[in-house]
């Protein structure tokens, strides 16, 4: 599966987005942050069905507590997982993978938390802003990194390549990829451009291909 992992700027439209596809046609699948597409979710679907391309990442709906939720759009600009934050992890197909979906501090508060115990293909971990010091990126990266050696599947995680936690001031955007059995295909601490991976189910191999933004 080639996947397109974008670190966009907070915005709120997806001109982002929409530029990012159109610079790289003949992605499986594209990642975007949590809370990226904001309350776009019908302006998602359109680009999804557009660009012939599945979307993975977190909106909002603002008027609700939690305000992010996790989503998945296929191909044909259809909603096939929805799910308010802090909720059970939630799988679904996606081109033919088994791919669940953990939100941002989801990585430390529950982790990979489901009674469904099917083995996953792949986890996407969709992060709001960048990390508020040095060691916060260290343990994401850690337990990530955990997560796909315990469940044997590859692990991508992508935040904003704006914003901060709180009144921090501080925001190291991150960005990551591990194989199946816990690799680094990439790391990227405060490198927000753009990178293309594509994974191969079959023969559990990896090729990796950067582009800027």
């Amino acid at each position: 599966m080639k996947i397109l992992i974008c670190q966009p700027k907070l915005e709120p439209q997806l001109r982002q987005l929409h530029n990012e596809l159109t610079a790289h046609p003949g992605m499986d699948a594209v990642i975007v942050p949590e809370g990226y597409l904001n309350e776009n979710v019908e302006e998602a679907c359109s680009l999804a069905r557009e660009f012939k391309v599945a979307i993975i990442g977190g909106y909002r709906r603002m008027q609700e507590r939690p305000k992010d939720r996790a989503i998945v759009i296929d191909r044909q600009g259809r909603i096939l997982l929805d799910r308010i934050k802090y909720s059970d992890t939630a799988f679904t197909e996606v081109e033919g993978w088994r791919v669940g979906h953990i939100l941002c501090d989801e990585l430390i508060r529950q982790g990979l938390r489901s009674e469904d115990q099917g083995a996953a293909d792949l986890i996407v971990h969709p992060i709001g802003v960048g990390m508020y010091s040095e060691a916060q990126f260290d343990e994401w990266i850690n337990e990530a990194k955990a997560i796909a050696v315990a469940h044997a599947c590859y692990m991508i995680g992508v935040s904003h390549a704006d914003g901060s936690y709180g009144d921090t001031g501080v925001s190291i955007p991150i960005a990551y990829c591990f194989n199946r059995q816990g690799e680094i295909i990439f790391i990227a601490r405060g490198d927000v451009k753009s990178r293309v991976v594509e994974l191969d189910m079959d023969k559990n191999t990896f090729s990796c291909n950067y582009s800027e933004v």
